[in-house]
């Protein structure tokens, strides 16, 4: 458990049903704040909130960021906002890029909207490092990026834009949290945009080989959730004036290729199911999109909010693994 001082503070999580979003909901909960997850369920799983719905403290609302009337309803009463819900994934906005655009900024902007006429204190939002596009420069810095590579990555820069606008023009503020590979308990590993690490976990459980895209060289900074969870609640929390209004790179600073991600998935599975450790791995083509390398500086994130990640990669992914055999299995 992560303690932050927030109790009875009321708190919004669109998205609260997704996989960072419950993970932030639980964290809220257990903080002893008022909490309201707003949620279409579109990707977002109602099996991820069971727990928290005999609480006291925690109000479901099933909407729809993308209609301004239920984010009003919504913001109604709130003290702060964390702003998670969002289309995810690359390849999906390629194959589908209008409802990308209509989810991540139309929907973004009814929220901004609502939250800064419900006299919302402050509005964390989940930014990304797709926002880096094609900048080659490692670490990657906040205020150093690329043209991006997707209509995801677009979506995802037009609403720290917006945010940045949103400050000059009415006074409100916005923090914003460039997530780099977010991965952990509760991450959905099924579906056509499933993330790499439960997708891998699960065909490795299965016998079933995990294809990687490319040569495997490609490196990610995947980042635990409750390194992403610590973030948030700080971000929340900060009375540092300089730390409003800001960009953070959200992940544990290390960077991992997916080579070495497969060997160490099959190393800490194969503790369980000996088995597993005979799966062998094939390639296929790179993926339209892709960013080659990622690694974030977290330096800004370190000295304006504290901000001191307990999890390295190999650290949670151990985690990852004993919760998804435990529950998947």
């Amino acid at each position: 458990m992560i303690f932050i001082e927030l109790k009875n503070k009321k708190i919004l999580v669109t998205g609260g049903a997704g996989f960072i979003g419950s993970n932030l909901c639980e964290a809220l909960l257990d903080n002893s704040c008022v909490v309201t997850c707003l949620d279409n369920f579109s990707t977002g799983k109602r099996v991820n909130i069971e727990p928290f719905l005999k609480n006291e403290n925690f109000t479901l609302i099933e909407g729809d960021i993308r209609d301004l009337e239920t984010c009003k309803k919504a913001c109604a009463n709130q003290e702060f906002v964390l702003h998670e819900a969002a289309l995810g994934s690359v390849p999906r906005s390629i194959n589908d890029p209008i409802t990308s655009n209509d989810v991540n900024v139309g929907g973004f902007l009814n929220m901004l909207v609502a939250a800064k006429d419900s006299g919302v204190k402050r509005f964390v939002y989940a930014a990304s490092s797709s926002t880096y596009g094609d900048s080659e420069s490692l670490p990657k810095v906040e205020d150093i990026i690329g043209k991006p590579l997707s209509p995801y990555a677009i979506t995802k820069y037009v609403d720290e834009l917006y945010a940045q606008v949103f400050k000059r023009t009415y006074n409100f503020d916005t923090i914003g949290l460039r997530y780099f590979n977010v991965f952990g308990r509760r991450q959905d590993p099924k579906g056509a945009y499933a993330a790499v690490i439960p997708k891998f976990v699960m065909q490795f459980m299965n016998y079933e080989s995990p294809i990687i895209n490319g040569g495997g060289e490609y490196s990610r900074d995947f980042t635990y959730i409750d390194n992403v969870v610590l973030m948030n609640l700080l971000a929340l929390t900060s009375e540092n004036n300089d730390a409003q209004n800001q960009i953070y790179n959200t992940a544990f600073g290390e960077r991992t290729t997916l080579n070495d991600l497969v060997e160490y998935l099959k190393e800490y599975l194969s503790e369980f199911d000996p088995k597993i450790a005979e799966v062998e791995v094939k390639y296929g083509d790179y993926r339209k999109g892709d960013v080659p390398h990622s690694l974030a500086s977290i330096d800004k994130a370190k000295k304006l909010l504290n901000y001191d990640p307990q999890f390295s990669m190999k650290k949670g992914l151990r985690e990852a693994v004993s919760w998804y055999w435990n529950n998947l299995k």
